[in-house]
């Protein structure tokens, strides 16, 4: 409940500071423009966003009599999450991650790697696949897409006012310092809010998937070896991987600078003992 909160009120900061900037840029249509193709363009996204990713990591999907432990327990996560079975898929990777995809219950797809299968033990596997299942029941895909929609448009209408300047801006002689800030500052502070709203949706995701496979403590540690994992072995991606780090159940890249404030994922130890402190009935 506490998640669907928070993520309501990033949500609402990413709003709010998207019609201040509409705003302060009055009646431009260039604004207009540019929203409407922001929502076009990550709406079209979104539709299509199963086949873009599992495309990008060539995914093969999983045959029934090549993994039926892995289709086993998907069945029965999908029954207690009361959704249709997902379809799965392989991603030959030796880095163990999962990720999960589709543009609602009836579109979804469940991805591992292949290098996830040789270091979790079937309780972790189960754990790791009842998160992904929890973010295609708490429609994450969708809630993320509105908040990489709010951010774009933000990004777009304060690249407008650096070549357009404000409503007023011609009355008062101009304001360079107020147009280099709604400029460098704002995009920052919009996927600052996007990210929030993904780290949040993986706390939820995480008490979620305990819920739905009745054990949090495989869930923990399933992301103590994933973790582990990552910290000496990432993978080096373009940049049209990097923009899917948020998919994954563990950030599979290096972190960058300011990683607190711009990671796409939670802080390890604190997902861990959340979910090490839950009591399922």
């Amino acid at each position: 409940m506490l998640n669907n909160i928070k993520t309501t009120l990033l949500l609402g900061a990413l709003t709010g500071l998207l019609v201040g900037i509409g705003y302060y840029l009055g009646g431009k249509g260039g604004a207009l423009v540019a929203l409407v193709l922001s929502v076009v363009m990550n709406f079209t996204s979104y539709w299509f966003s199963h086949k873009i990713v599992l495309s990008l990591y060539k995914a093969k999907e999983i045959a029934h009599n090549e993994h039926p432990k892995i289709h086993a327990i998907v069945d029965e996560l999908s029954i207690n999450a009361n959704i249709p079975k997902p379809k799965l898929y392989l991603v030959d990777l030796p880095i163990p991650n999962a990720f999960a995809t589709g543009r609602n219950e009836e579109n979804a797809a469940v991805a591992i790697t292949t290098g996830i299968l040789g270091l979790l033990s079937d309780s972790e596997i189960r754990g790791v696949l009842a998160h992904e299942i929890s973010h295609i029941k708490n429609k994450d895909i969708l809630i993320s897409t509105i908040a990489a929609i709010l951010a774009g448009a933000i990004s777009y209408l304060a690249q407008i006012s650096y070549f357009g300047g404000g409503r007023e801006d011609s009355e008062k002689g101009g304001s360079l310092i107020s147009i280099l800030i709604l400029t460098m500052v704002t995009p920052i502070i919009a996927s600052m809010l996007s990210f929030a709203v993904s780290r949040s949706r993986e706390y939820l995701a995480d008490e979620t998937g305990a819920h739905i496979s009745k054990d949090p403590n495989g869930l923990a540690d399933a992301l103590k070896k994933l973790h582990n994992y990552s910290q000496n072995h990432q993978l080096i991606g373009e940049p049209k991987h990097e923009a899917t780090a948020h998919m994954f159940i563990v950030n599979p890249f290096k972190p960058g600078v300011l990683v607190s404030l711009f990671s796409t994922h939670p802080p390890m130890h604190e997902r861990v003992r959340r979910l090490e402190g839950m009591r399922i009935n």
